[in-house]
């Protein structure tokens, strides 16, 4: 029997994966799939796996998940045990940094990646991210700007189906939104006090995805391929090196190890387009190095595995006394594994009258949504997120001493904040800070990898004492850098082959018919989530790559 050749191998079925394979079955190509996790099922959204939180914190659930093999995944700042079999075995997928400098990795190994465990959060970027260099003299621009990106942000959001409202804010363009998204009176309250006192921030709602349909969870993208026919999925498939043609230089497939079994196999296809995740994309591509390609595959330019960046963290909480109680929300339909989605987000500041971009930080938050009595302070939680110049010296690279459960070298992760980092984070600390007293908010906590600020009765002041000291001990071990969860770069593109690995269509280089369309293509951080980017890049990249096939 004839070795089948797929027209397009895509690795990887999260963000970008699942629009990868839409794409491409759209324009009529035969894809094959590769997800190095297992098929969901019914039984991973249970409802019975849906229990009240029996304290403030939860520690109990993170220790628990330590034992059974999740140290680093139970870090996550959202951790529950209803989701901890969509995250990891750290035992069995580790990595290295210095010791210096802690990043936790969150990763989800099943069809649909971290799309079932992600915030749902969809924003656009703007300019202010793609042209950064021209408009702040910092870091580099895209190869691309948001004028040519907007009609594949839309293609998304229209498939998606997003909660959202037109806010018209400069620095947070508008989406295509199916549907309306509230605030709850204590944040309606709140975003009038904020915007009456400042006239250059803006409180808007999230903008987000409500939960797939419980008859079939998997993302609708993938369904879309799937419903194609010509889409093959194939599970447990570990990507191990991507393989290429001796002559031409060409990508002709993957060699692949079965997980579960960890017998090999090679899959050949006419592209290769990689979606693993910024630090597995590179890893893979390092791991693929070869004659032609001895630093590894596609890195001619001396820049794969460099310029790795994620958000710059910062997490408080306290009570906002100027509304009492909780209040629910019924923009989306309730889900019975999930939690309602919805809050708030503090948009970047406007830019000064002179054009001078405002500090590259932005806030999520909530207020008025977690439960309590009807007459105590509403609570309120902001998590801020911080703009990281790429360094050259933030980098990845393979760590030979160390292998993960399939004999496959592991990952080393550099990712340290340089002064203007410093000082960046100290500012945006400080700002929420006066924010959220300004408006009449009492902050119990503040904390970032710079350290742990108690005010007033202190973190969580109603849980136990042994819990208020598990959260103070494991703090700093939690929000380190990584903790945003929205690492990007380490391949990224440019306009130039001697200075990136990639061109402003995600192709490589030096590997015409390799595509990487996650976010280590990124050119910079943000100040916002990288899912709807990732996605809207993969669109254009993947619709480019139909027409050259």
């Amino acid at each position: 029997m004839s070795e089948t050749i797929y027209n397009a191998l895509v690795i990887g079925s999260g963000a970008a994966g699942s629009f990868a394979a839409k794409e491409l079955t759209a324009q009529g190509m035969s894809v094959l799939l590769l997800e190095a996790g297992p098929a969901i099922s019914d039984k991973d959204f249970d409802p019975s796996r849906t229990k009240a939180q029996s304290k403030e914190i939860n520690i109990w659930e993170r220790v628990r998940a330590t034992l059974k093999g999740q140290p680093i995944q139970a870090r996550a700042a959202f951790f529950s045990e209803r989701f901890s079999h969509f995250f990891v075995n750290d035992r069995k997928n580790p990595y290295t940094t210095p010791s210096d400098a802690p990043f936790l990795w969150i990763r989800g190994h099943q069809s649909g990646g971290r799309l079932h465990s992600f915030g749902r959060v969809l924003l656009r970027w703007s300019d202010e991210d793609f042209k950064v260099k021209s408009r702040t003299g910092e870091g580099v621009d895209w190869p691309v700007s948001y004028d040519e990106l907007a009609p594949y942000y839309e293609e998304v959001e229209t498939c998606l189906g997003l909660y959202g409202n037109e806010d018209h804010v400069a620095t947070m363009p508008d989406g295509k939104f199916a549907h309306p998204a509230k605030l709850t009176p204590a944040e309606q309250t709140f975003k009038e006090a904020v915007e009456a006192r400042w006239p250059d921030r803006h409180v808007v709602s999230w903008r987000y995805i409500a939960p797939e349909p419980e008859q079939n969870r998997l993302p609708q993208p993938l369904k879309d391929a799937i419903a194609s026919g010509r889409l093959t999925i194939r599970n447990n498939a570990v990507a191990c090196r991507i393989t290429t043609d001796e002559t031409t230089g060409l990508a002709t497939g993957a060699e692949v190890i079965d997980r579960l079994t960890g017998a090999r196999s090679a899959v050949r296809a006419a592209s290769v387009v990689l979606c693993a995740s910024p630090i597995e994309s590179v890893r893979l591509l390092l791991n693929s190095a070869n004659a032609k390609h001895p630093q590894g595959l596609g890195n001619s330019s001396g820049t794969l595995g460099r310029y790795f960046m994620d958000q710059l963290p910062c997490l408080t909480s306290g009570a906002f006394p100027q509304v009492r109680g909780c209040f629910s929300d019924d923009s989306a339909p309730r889900d019975p594994f999930y939690d309602p989605s919805g809050g708030i987000f503090v948009a970047r500041f406007d830019a000064a009258a002179d054009g001078t971009p405002s500090e590259a930080f932005t806030y999520q938050g909530s207020v008025g949504r977690s439960a309590i009595d009807d007459d105590t302070p509403s609570r309120m939680s902001f998590f801020g997120f911080g703009q990281m110049l790429p360094y050259e010296d933030n980098r990845i690279t393979l760590d030979a001493r160390q292998k993960d459960a399939w004999g496959i070298p592991v990952p080393h992760i550099r990712c340290v904040m340089h002064e203007r980092e410093q000082a960046l984070l100290g500012s945006m600390e400080q700002t929420l800070v006066d924010m959220l007293q300004a408006v009449g908010g009492e902050m119990e906590f503040i904390g970032s990898p710079r350290g742990l600020t108690e005010m007033g009765p202190g973190a969580f002041p109603n849980a136990d004492m042994f819990s208020r000291f598990m959260f103070r001990i494991w703090f700093r071990k939690t929000m380190c850098m990584g903790a945003a969860i929205h690492e990007s770069g380490g391949a990224r593109m440019g306009a130039f082959a001697d200075s990136a690995v990639l061109n402003s269509w995600n192709q490589s280089w030096d590997v015409p018919n390799l595509l990487v369309t996650d976010a280590s293509a990124f050119c910079s951080s943000g100040t916002v989530g990288t899912t709807l980017t990732v996605m809207a890049l993969t669109v254009r990249a993947c619709r480019q790559l139909a027409k050259t096939l």
